[in-house]
Formats: structure tokens, C-alpha cells, sequence
């Protein structure tokens, strides 16, 4: 009698990306990794203005090494885990990039996948002069695996933990390994290899520091380096994701290892939110109330007497309950606070980019509205998606919003396409290096990306004076 094993979870794992086509997906799986594409494409082209990232583009420039791939929106050229890392801290900058572990059934888990996965991408791609078809199997491929992670993980924003450096990397190795064509012994130690450079802490946000940019930054280096490292023969750890001191056991909380890969190969999972607005998700609940009363009611800010939110007690207690102040970095400051976002919706019915600076911050209009504004514990715990807004207005009247389902969500309260693409040029004209004609030209190449030859054309669309 022969002797029967059962493949561990990284295993499977690996023999399901080296195996797996660009076939395999159906239409709409495509046509969502590309609006995700074109998201992080505009991310870049804004936050390439964003504090910290002259310090990672000067560093990557002194390391010098092949001209493999580019530093998106500078033109720098540079090995490819050096320019992946610098555009996915771009991308990070203003919390703007597409969030949220999808699983079954339309469920949801904290995570920012994109911003790692598409500078790997388009890194790796770039660098083996890869075609769109190729680039979009790898990156709906590591997608799904973040995504079948996250979900997996059990994972709690206010655990310390930031799941931006720890599924990320797992799941830029996977796009990174598909791209250099690993099989799936190699994929499997790749991910073994990276394990060994998970990390990432909540402090960043808590303490407001623009380090917040660098796990995913740093999880993009890495992954590159593993798959590197896994197709020039180094080993690692035999069953990275599920095995004793896996993945699942390092950084799991009470982890359902099944889901990594139930429906395997049927279901692509990815980011299910397109965020609207430049803020912490936990934020955007209440900045939804904001924005509907006032666009519904076209308040007049000044009319305001009083403002309470309401949200869970954990929110309250969490890094966007604290207590507004500039800081330092007030890009982190303001896109991690209920009580900025809040009073900017007011004023202007959208947080973007270019709010997040201390010229708005120290706005008096913006100070006063500040002063008006109370949060409230009240909500139940479980409703973590959940905010109320009550507007007292000087002449005693009340306004009230609840919202439930924040815009975003691809199935819940969808971005229109006519959003996604307003949001993608309202962010490349705000970083002021690439013109119109070449985003245009960019997000139509997207649109086509799969009869795209070479990812380099696309690339040099977003790379000033090469085009």
C-alpha cells in the first residue's frame, strides 16, 4: 500500500500560482484588477509630493545597482525591489489606495493590499519586459492570496500589528514569483525567505509618524528580494503560511487556516474598496454622514453650533478618536483623525490630498469647527462601520445621518466609474509631473492592458519627459 501525504498549506498554495493562467479569470476579476491598477497609478502621481519619500527616492538613488525598473513619476532607474519600494511608500502616502481584504460571501478584513502588490508588479514586470496579460495573472494571483490571508489572519487593527508589512509580503512574492516565471518548489521557498522579513507596528500611526508609509514600502522590497533569492536555489522554511511558526501561528488570531484555500482557483479575491476619500477607513463613516448632510442640506459651516459624532467605544479609544493636532507630519495626523476629516467634510464635501497640509490645518474656519466637535461612545461594538452625525445650526435646528455602508465598496455603496476616473485625475493634476494627455493615454493603456506588449510603454506614460 502506497503511502498517502497531504500537501501543506503553502504547498498548495504554490502549485496553484506556478499552475494557474490568465484563463482562469473571468471578466469581471480582470476588469476590477484594473481599476485597481489605475487607483494606484494616481496614488503614485499624488504622493510622490508626500513627506519622507525625497529621503527613500535620495536612498534608492545611492544604492545605485541595475537600471531595471523605474521610480514612477521621477524617472529614476534602479533594480526592481528598490523602485517597488519606493512607489508603494508614494502610493501610502495619503491614505488613499484600495483597501479591504475581500472573502466569501462579500465579507471583510483590514488590509491595503494594492499598494504593495501593483508597485511589485509593475516593478517586476517592467524589469523582465513583461506583457499586460502576464502582469495582470500575477497581480489577480498575489491579490487573492493577501486577500485569502487577511481574511485568514483574524487579524485587529488595534492588535499592534500592521498587516501591511505581514500579508503583503507574502503576497508581493507571489506576484513577484509568478512574473520571473518560479515553479512551485521555488514560489514555496520564496514565501519561506520572506517570511523572514514580516513586520510592521501600529506605533507609526499611533505617534503619527510618516514611518506608517514603510511596511508596505518594505514589504514590496522584500518580496522582490525573496522571489530572487527562491529562483537562485536559497531555501527556506518548509511550510511558511500553515507550519509550526508559519504565517498563521507568528501572526494569527484564533487563524481559520481552511479559508486560505477553500474555493482556491474558483473565487479571486483582492481590495473590495475603492476609497473615496484621502482617510483612514475608520474614518470614513462619519466623513460620509458630513459630506451627505452637507451637500443635502448645503449647510453653510459657519451656521454650525454644535456637532456630535457617534461611534463604537473602540474607535473612540483608537488612533482616529485621538484629539486633532498638526503635528509634525500632518499628513498622518489628518488622514488618521475622525474629528479633521469631520470638519474638513464640511467644509469642502471631500478630504483629499491636498487638505492634508498645515495650511488647511491652521485654517481659522477649520479651528472653529474643530472646537464644535464632540465624540460619543454610544454605538454598539459590533457596528465598526458605523457612524452618526448630529448638527446643531444656529438658528436650532437638528440635522441626523447614520450611515451604515460607507461609499467605496465595490458591493455594498460602489464608486461609480465616473468617480474612479475623476479621483484618478484629480490625483495625478494635484502631483503636477504628469500631464492630462499622458494620463489619458496611461489609463487607456489600462484599459487594454492585456494586449499590451511590453509593461514598459506603460510605465513611461507615468515617467515625465520619456514620453
Amino acid at each position: 500500500m502506497g503511502i498517502t501525504t497531504t500537501a501543506t498549506i503553502t504547498e498548495t498554495v504554490s502549485n496553484h500560482i506556478a499552475d494557474t493562467e490568465f484563463e482562469a479569470f473571468d471578466t469581471r476579476t480582470v476588469e476590477r484588477a484594473k481599476v485597481r491598477i489605475l487607483d494606484s497609478l494616481g496614488n503614485i502621481a499624488a504622493g510622490h509630493r508626500a513627506q519622507g519619500n525625497d529621503a527613500l527616492l535620495t536612498l534608492a538613488g545611492r544604492w545605485g545597482g541595475r537600471p531595471e525598473a523605474t521610480v514612477l513619476v521621477h524617472g529614476l532607474r534602479v533594480p526592481a525591489h528598490a523602485a517597488a519600494m519606493v512607489n508603494a511608500a508614494m502610493m501610502r502616502s495619503y491614505d488613499f489606495e484600495a483597501i479591504g481584504a475581500e472573502g466569501p460571501g462579500q465579507t471583510q478584513a483590514p488590509a491595503h493590499i494594492s499598494g504593495t502588490t501593483v508597485p511589485v508588479a509593475l516593478a517586476v514586470a517592467e524589469q523582465r519586459h513583461a506583457g499586460g496579460r502576464d502582469l495582470l495573472t500575477a497581480l489577480i494571483l498575489g491579490d487573492d492570496l493577501t486577500a485569502r490571508l487577511g481574511m485568514a489572519q483574524g487579524f485587529d487593527v488595534y492588535s499592534g500589528q500592521d498587516n501591511t508589512g505581514t500579508i503583503n509580503g507574502l503576497g508581493g512574492t507571489a506576484v513577484a514569483g509568478k512574473l520571473r516565471g518560479l515553479d512551485a518548489a521555488a514560489l514555496r521557498h520564496g514565501f519561506g525567505i520572506v517570511e523572514n522579513q514580516l513586520a510592521g507596528t501600529v506605533a507609526n500611526i499611533n505617534d503619527q509618524s510618516p514611518a506608517f508609509k514603510l511596511p508596505m514600502a518594505f514589504a514590496a522590497r522584500n518580496a522582490i528580494v525573496s522571489a530572487e533569492l527562491a529562483e537562485l536555489g536559497f531555501t527556506g522554511p518548509v511550510d511558511a503560511i500553515g507550519g509550526k511558526h508559519g504565517f498563521l501561528e507568528v501572526f494569527g488570531s484564533n487563524a481559520n487556516a481552511e479559508g486560505i484555500t477553500a474555493g482556491l482557483g474558483e473565487d479571486f479575491y483582492g481590495d473590495c474598496v475603492i476609497k473615496p476619500w484621502s482617510a483612514c477607513r475608520a474614518s470614513h463613516p462619519s466623513l460620509d454622514a458630513c459630506v451627505r448632510l452637507a451637500t443635502g442640506h448645503n449647510i453653510d459651516p459657519d451656521q454650525i453650533e454644535q456637532i456630535r459624532i457617534h461611534v463604537t467605544p473602540r474607535t473612540l479609544r483608537g488612533f482616529v478618536g485621538q484629539e486633532f493636532r498638526p503635528g509634525d507630519s500632518p499628513e498622518v495626523s489628518g488622514a488618521f483623525s475622525i474629528r479633521f476629516t469631520a470638519a474638513t467634510a464640511l467644509m469642502y464635501r471631500t478630504v483629499r490630498p491636498e487638505h492634508l497640509n498645515a495650511n488647511h490645518m491652521n485654517d481659522p474656519r477649520l479651528l472653529r469647527l474643530l472646537d464644535k466637535i464632540s465624540l460619543v461612545d454610544s454605538l454598539a461594538p459590533g457596528e465598526i462601520l458605523t457612524a452618526e452625525v448630529e448638527l446643531t445650526l444656529s438658528d436650532g435646528s437638528r440635522l441626523h445621518c447614520r450611515v451604515d455602508d460607507p461609499l467605496g465598496d465595490i458591493h455594498k455603496n460602489p464608486l461609480s466609474a465616473r468617480d474612479i476616473s475623476d479621483k484618478y485625475y484629480a490625483n495625478v493634476e494635484f502631483g503636477g509631473r504628469i500631464s492630462r494627455s499622458s494620463a489619458e493615454r496611461a489609463a487607456d493603456t489600462v484599459d487594454r492592458l492585456e494586449s499590451l506588449e511590453d509593461v514598459s510603454t506603460l510605465v513611461a506614460l507615468f515617467t515625465p519627459d520619456t514620453h
